[in-house]
């Protein structure tokens, strides 16, 4: 158990085992597409996770990036009539290049002013989303193109179980290569310590930004798919409240766990959905276990867990 815990690229196995057996426990469509939301907001907390985690960066915004991923499908096929793949692309690119370019003045930040600068940009891309009627449909939202590729056309609960599940490995594996390369490293001197890190040699400004765009991309495919999987997108895929809850489920996991960002996501889509039946204090009850997660396990759920194991006698 110690060694499952240790070996990052065990714990990217064992997702990829979960994700094959789960099909086979799931009662209904039903509980496929909750399983596909926890993959989805995953992919975007394990990429916000490696800026807040590993770099130690903060970020409210992260929703704009989510939304720029959401509407690029809803926008792409109807304004510039490009094929969903296409517009899939052309949402991570506006992404990437939204947080090069905004993300160079404002990671010279830190702390507080870090994250009021990230809420900005967040707040100012979803004010474009919901202002610019005429093109986004405004409070309304926009109705999404369905992804044909091959003359196969890509919908339903099933099959979006199988594009989400998949694609948050190849993510997990991703971020796990990263951490583990030199990168990584210089990822992690930088979160102990920005003074450090420059008198050992490490281009702060560069690596940080780094970080940024890639946790953005996450966030931008991750909106694509869940535009894809509901067919339609409105405002709140890129609202601030989206970018609150994606912090939750990093911090609530365990910041610098990638096992952290996938339970943190479950945790988050899965209650709510389980406190239905306390019907208007649901959001009550959901406060407060979060609340009482966050003082019992501050470190995080799987971080606090696997510091458990790591004590009990061999």
């Amino acid at each position: 158990m110690r060694r499952f815990l240790t070996s990052p690229f065990l714990l990217v196995g064992a997702v990829a085992v979960v994700v094959a057996i789960l099909p086979m426990i799931l009662p209904s469509n039903f509980y496929m597409r909750v399983a596909a939301l926890v993959y989805i907001n995953a992919i975007a907390v394990l990429g916000l996770n490696l800026l807040m985690g590993f770099a130690g960066q903060v970020s409210l915004g992260h929703a704009g990036f989510f939304g720029i991923g959401a509407y690029a499908m809803a926008l792409g096929p109807v304004y510039l009539g490009l094929p969903s793949w296409a517009s899939l692309l052309g949402g991570t690119a506006v992404s990437a290049l939204l947080a090069f370019l905004v993300g160079r003045p404002i990671l010279r930040l830190n702390g507080y002013y870090l994250a009021i600068a990230t809420l900005g940009m967040g707040m100012l891309v979803a004010m474009v989303i919901s202002n610019e009627a005429n093109i986004t449909g405004g409070p309304n939202g926009m109705e999404v193109q369905r992804m044909v590729l091959f003359g196969w056309r890509v919908a339903g609960s099933v099959t979006w179980y199988w594009i989400s599940g998949i694609s948050l490995v190849i993510a997990a594996l991703v971020v796990v290569n990263l951490i583990n390369s030199p990168t990584g490293r210089a990822l992690r001197s930088i979160h102990d310590s920005e003074i450090a890190a420059r008198v050992l040699g490490i281009d702060v400004a560069r690596y940080k930004l780094l970080a940024f765009v890639i946790s953005a991309i996450f966030a931008s495919i991750a909106g694509s798919y869940l535009a894809l999987l509901d067919g339609f997108v409105t405002p709140t895929t890129a609202g601030f409240l989206l970018s609150i809850e994606l912090v939750v489920m990093a911090v609530l996991g365990g910041l610098g766990s990638i096992l952290g960002s996938i339970v943190g996501a479950a945790i988050l889509v899965i209650l709510p959905q389980a406190l239905t039946v306390f019907h208007e204090y649901e959001h009550v009850v959901l406060g407060a276990i979060i609340v009482v997660f966050l003082i019992l396990l501050p470190s995080g759920i799987v971080p606090a867990i696997a510091a458990l194991i790591r004590r009990r006698p061999a």
